[in-house]
């Protein structure tokens, strides 16, 4: 990670974090410095690198327009050194900007903006990571080091705003020369105990006063600031500004886009051209494959001629302007190639292979398939703030007004980042789900149950009928249950953590289009070219599966926290979105669930203290 402005190096990220943790628009915590990560237009882009992943990169484009033309890998420096002081070649980075713009003297208490110019940047071209600020001016015998001020505004809109302290203490009042100090009153840090004061004119109040129903109307209005791309909004924000805290969770959820790889190609050649393809798709001519394989770009093509290549390319490009290309969204196709292992090639970044489902549980899943090995490319479209991209049932659905851009102008490449690992498939019985829909009155009940909490969820969150998205549907509870009933069990043995392990939800109704679907993906994946090392695939054959899937299925039928957990109904006040489920039986790290924690039930899986009329699996002999 590199400084806006000057460029010096302040700390390190790892490409993942770029996109989950630390992307653009998000705040990085340094030791003694808050920075911004800016938006695309001060990224350096190395040219030529770029990662392909065609069915990724067609729905990125149908959210941010046909002018993206490639998903690439964020800067990486060459080595993990640090330049020397006579290194006088460009950096490589990530650009960031101090932010939030307000600092604090932990000495003095003074509060001033950046711009005032009392406090000064030090940095130590050896130890990067020691970049601070201090306050030159300060009466303490040493400047001591200031840091970043603790309170922000941000909206739905995706906008972020240092906090109006001035007016806020002057409650709007202007014509005060302020100078400002913010002291702490008691031992506890909260913001009652923060009193907010000016120097000149002698006025004070407490940050309490920030947050609540009853703020000013000064800290109401959003003026559609984006930091990371140093403007404001062209149009006027109407929605609402909010006080939250540096470093809260609500400040930055990514909006994601990801796809597994799944070629396409029957043939070797055009497997190969597949592989290749933002290298192949450049050239214009024959002569222009002559030109790539002169210069190295195509060794991997060294058992075929020129006009083969061109042939198999331009038939590739044939068949993407006809409109063969997969649009019928991202898990579909996915679907369809796990449903029918024969019809996708092996590759090295995919291999299947069909195993026998677990004796007990053979009346409740169809199909077990042993993906040996799988290529995921993600790709980062946008942000959002306060309200989690997760609501709803896909990232593609975030409205635009809620989607920050990741650049002034309409972006021509998006960051993204590929991981290589294995998973288990599972697909449930189409016929022992109709039976469990049409069971009775208490499926139904239940069904109505997280539609009603569902409704009640947005309603809560200012989304009113008829804007409110569909459920998920009672058969995604489901399958999401049992996904993480599966991968809590998994992870005491494949050795990887629970963290590191993920889900993938396949499900519509048979009334949907694509549908019907209903099966998950259990994976890993690390960024390491080799993937990962087998340790969950091997817990897919039907022996020990099956034996995991029944100490599974045993350790949801009982909480520690029952009967409180069994109890939980999804339709409480719109505050938890879930059934019978809590951190003692269903929840996993927010890393490895796709819905945040939502629409889980395990009363679905198994009879519980509170409900033996709902288990799916309840005649399994586990």
């Amino acid at each position: 990670m590199t400084a806006y402005d000057p460029w010096r190096k302040v700390g390190d990220l790892r490409p993942s974090q770029l996109l989950y943790t630390f992307g653009i628009g998000s705040i990085v915590d340094l030791p003694n410095i808050s920075a911004m990560v800016m938006g695309l237009d001060d990224w350096t882009v190395v040219d030529g690198e770029e990662i392909g992943e065609e069915r990724l990169l067609t729905a990125v484009r149908g959210t941010l327009g046909d002018q993206v033309r490639a998903l690439r890998p964020p800067p990486e420096s060459p080595d993990s050194m640090d330049r020397s002081a006579t290194d006088a070649g460009p950096s490589v980075g990530v650009p960031v900007a101090p932010f939030p713009r307000w600092m604090l003297c932990t000495y003095c208490r003074l509060l001033a903006p950046l711009q005032a110019d009392l406090f000064h940047l030090k940095t130590d071209q050896y130890h990067p990571d020691r970049a601070r600020y201090v306050h030159s001016m300060c009466r303490a015998q040493r400047p001591p080091t200031v840091v970043p001020s603790r309170f922000l505004l941000a909206c739905d809109n995706g906008h972020l705003d240092d906090f109006p302290w001035a007016a806020f203490v002057h409650r709007g009042v202007d014509g005060c020369s302020y100078r400002l100090r913010l002291r702490e009153l008691g031992m506890t840090g909260e913001a009652a105990d923060l009193l907010l004061s000016c120097d000149v004119c002698k006025v004070s109040r407490r940050m309490a006063d920030a947050f609540g129903e009853q703020v000013d109307s000064v800290l109401r209005a959003c003026r559609g600031r984006r930091p990371h791309l140093r403007d404001f909004a062209e149009l006027e924000c109407d929605a609402t500004a909010k006080t939250i805290l540096l470093g809260a969770s609500n400040s930055w959820f990514p909006i994601v886009l990801s796809a597994l790889s799944i070629p396409s190609a029957t043939d070797a050649l055009g497997r190969l051209v597949e592989e290749h393809w933002t290298t192949v798709e450049k050239a214009a001519n024959v002569q222009n494959i002559e030109l790539l394989r002169s210069i190295g770009q195509l060794n991997a093509f060294s058992k075929y001629t020129d006009d083969q290549i061109w042939q198999t390319a331009e038939a590739r490009r044939a068949a993407q302007a006809a409109g063969t290309a997969e649009d019928a969204g991202l898990k579909p196709p996915e679907w369809q190639v796990f449903v029918n292992p024969g019809s996708a090639a092996q590759t090295d970044d995919f291999r299947l292979r069909t195993t026998d489902p677990p004796r007990a549980l053979a009346g409740q899943i169809e199909r077990v398939i042993l993906v040996e090995r799988l290529r995921e490319v993600k790709a980062l479209i946008g942000f959002t703030r306060l309200q989690s991209p997760g609501d709803f049932d896909e990232a593609v659905l975030v409205p635009p007004e809620r989607r920050a851009p990741l650049s002034r102008r309409s972006p021509r490449w998006v960051p993204a980042v590929q991981v290589r690992g294995e998973g288990v498939f599972l697909q449930f019985d189409g016929e022992a789900l109709r039976r469990w829909f049409g069971r009775g009155p208490a499926i139904d009940e239940r069904r109505a149950a997280f539609e009603r909490g569902h409704r009640q969820w947005w309603m809560r969150r200012g989304v009113l009928p008829p804007h409110v998205p569909h459920a998920p549907g009672l058969g995604y509870v489901l399958l999401h249950s049992f996904a993480h009933s599966l991968m809590r069990q998994l992870s005491v043995e494949c050795g990887y953590a629970l963290a590191s392990i993920r889900e993938r939800i396949y499900y519509l109704p048979p009334e949907a289009e694509n549908g019907p679907m209903a099966g998950l993906l259990i994976y890993t994946a690390a960024q390491d070219s080799e993937g990962t090392l087998g340790g969950l695939v091997s817990l897919g054959e039907p022996i020990e599966l099956g034996r995991h899937a029944a100490q599974a299925l045993e350790r949801v039928a009982l909480c520690a926290s029952d009967p409180l957990c069994s109890e939980h109904q999804p339709d409480i006040d719109g505050v938890a979105l879930h059934g019978a489920a809590c951190h003692a039986c269903l929840f996993v790290p927010e890393t490895s669930c796709e819905r945040g924690n939502r629409f889980l039930d395990r009363s679905l899986l198994v009879p519980t203290l509170c409900s033996g009329d709902l288990a799916f699996f309840e005649a399994a002999d586990t």
